[in-house]
């Protein structure tokens, strides 16, 4: 079975915090999870999130200003993930 969704990454714990509180005003479905470690090694929070949001997402972390290192659209597939870079 195929699992497509998207994970913000935040420079900081606190700037993950701050994401959540946001989207979840904004009636956004998220899960704060560990980093995924194919994007990196260090220990810090991410947000998951149905790619279906993903332009809302972005709307409102460009709009608020949030320091983010990245999205990236993580594929899970037959016991393999896949990691691509979107924003």
């Amino acid at each position: 079975m195929k699992e497509v969704f998207c994970v913000a990454v935040f420079n900081s714990t606190n700037h993950a915090i701050q994401g959540e509180k946001i989207l979840k005003n904004r009636n956004i479905e998220i899960k704060v999870i560990p980093t995924p470690r194919e994007i990196t090694a260090s220990c810090g929070l991410s947000i998951k999130f149905d790619k279906k949001f993903l332009e809302e997402v972005l709307s409102c972390i460009q709009s608020r200003a949030l320091n983010i290192k990245g999205i990236y659209e993580i594929m899970k597939q037959d016991g393999r993930r896949t990691v691509n870079k979107v924003y």
